[in-house]
């Protein structure tokens, strides 16, 4: 179908353009073609009337009154083949890893999710190879879930590290104004594993057009729904939503959209929503599971606060540790019955002696702490946090549940544990000494 060129731009902002034009829809792509003839694509953001609002994908920089604007017809697409595995894309959907560009088998970027009546009940656990979740906050295929923490945490080193360890099909890495090193360490460590054949990447750095990183999310999701629909069992990983929040919010203002909590956009919930809720396991077909990173200064945040009833629980990063109190798999009773028969006990037992830890380490302040169990208590909690809070060591669920009971044995008599009796006689070590001398740290 040929399409109308249309010409008499009527403004331009920072990255975004208005033009009166007719028979246009919503998130349909438009090229904008430069007096020159270099050309540039922009996408439909806002319909009013005959007034169409477009948002361009290169930022407003050289775009003048005398441009023309010619609409294609269709929103932004991405080609679609098991070749794209093994590849790394921008956040615009191009090759920048200097392999062919798909041009074949297009795929609409941010469609609807999955019809809830074909998603099945989530039951099947996805290891991690991290003691923190596999043990205490089990993550479960189709779950959505982020990792909450602070800028400066080492959030995707460990992204990078359950990418590469857990049992996927295919992996997919959504980088949002990444800087350089985070991007190329990505690459390394997915190399350095054996990972890269199963692996796409779409990366947008801190160079880049805020509307490309704006994509991101969009690209990752469309791709990986498409190879979940294929029957594989798909796990997306986003970094970092708060800064694809805050590309949002410069794109709300720049439509002098009316502002609400902290200048983010009224529909901040809904946006998010509509990512996350990709997150399916599908009758008949795959699945596609979501690990994302929201950096944070404290939970009341926007990003945070309104991610918090999205999603599926949150891993809460700190220091470097993953802590337990903070953490929450939501979906974790689904799974952790049906690993090892100790493993929801071991689970409940460790938490409630780690609280009470905490609670000596209160008194301690008042030096109220002399008894022996209190210092048990204490000596327990370093242990804890030495052994099993380190997100970057390796161990299998099972010797990561021995481990949790040699802890126990070395800090406590069986009838503290507080453990049903039949399973006390049969993992309680006999020595009490540590079974797992090596451990791999990625």
């Amino acid at each position: 179908m040929l399409r109308k060129t249309y010409e008499n731009i009527d403004s331009i902002g920072r990255a975004i353009i208005t033009i009166e034009a007719k028979d246009v829809h919503n998130k349909e792509l438009a090229e904008v073609i430069y007096p020159d003839g270099k050309k540039a694509f922009a996408q439909v953001i806002a319909l009013n009337g005959n007034k169409v609002t477009l948002q361009l994908f290169g930022g407003g920089f050289g775009v003048s009154t005398n441009c023309k604007v010619r609409f294609l017809g269709h929103p932004v697409q991405v080609g679609f083949s098991d070749e794209m595995l093994g590849r790394v894309y921008s956040g615009n959907g191009q090759p920048i890893d200097g392999g062919p560009q798909l041009t074949s088998d297009m795929t609409r970027v941010a469609g609807p999710s999955i019809n809830p009546v074909k998603r099945l009940i989530p039951k099947n656990m996805i290891r991690t190879g991290v003691p923190m979740i596999d043990v205490f906050n089990t993550l479960v295929r189709s779950q959505k879930i982020p990792i909450f923490a602070r800028a400066g945490e080492p959030y995707n080193r460990l992204l990078a590290n359950v990418a590469t360890q857990t049992d996927a099909d295919v992996i997919i890495i959504g980088g949002v104004g990444l800087k350089y090193d985070e991007y190329h360490y990505f690459k390394e460590r997915i190399e350095e594993a054996g990972s890269k054949s199963k692996t796409i990447m779409f990366i947008h750095t801190h160079r880049d057009s805020i509307v490309e990183g704006l994509m991101v999310p969009d690209l990752a999701l469309a791709v990986g729904e498409r190879f979940a629909l294929q029957g594989k069992n798909v796990f997306v990983l986003l970094s970092d939503m708060t800064q694809w929040s805050d590309y949002l919010r410069q794109v709300a203002n720049a439509q002098d959209q009316i502002p609400a909590n902290q200048g983010y956009p009224g529909d901040l919930y809904s946006q998010l929503a509509s990512r996350y809720e990709k997150a399916a396991d599908i009758e008949g077909s795959g699945s596609l599971t979501i690990l994302g990173v929201t950096t944070m200064d404290d939970v009341t945040h926007p990003v945070p606060d309104n991610t918090g009833y999205i999603t599926e629980g949150q891993f809460f990063m700190k220091d470097g540790y993953l802590e337990l109190f903070g953490s929450l798999s939501r979906l974790k009773q689904q799974v952790n019955d049906k690993t090892r028969d100790d493993h929801r006990g071991i689970m409940n037992a460790m938490a409630r002696l780690l609280s009470e830890a905490e609670e000596r380490v209160k008194a301690q302040k008042f030096g109220s702490v002399k008894d022996d169990y209190s210092l048990r208590l204490l000596d327990y909690r370093k242990t804890f946090q030495r052994e099993l809070m380190d997100p970057f060591r390796y161990l299998e669920l099972e010797d990561a549940l021995d481990l949790c009971w040699d802890i126990l044995s070395n800090h406590f008599k069986k009838e503290e544990a507080g453990l049903a009796s039949e399973l006390v006689e049969k993992y309680w070590p006999e020595k009490g000494k540590f079974k797992i001398l090596k451990v791999e740290y990625a």
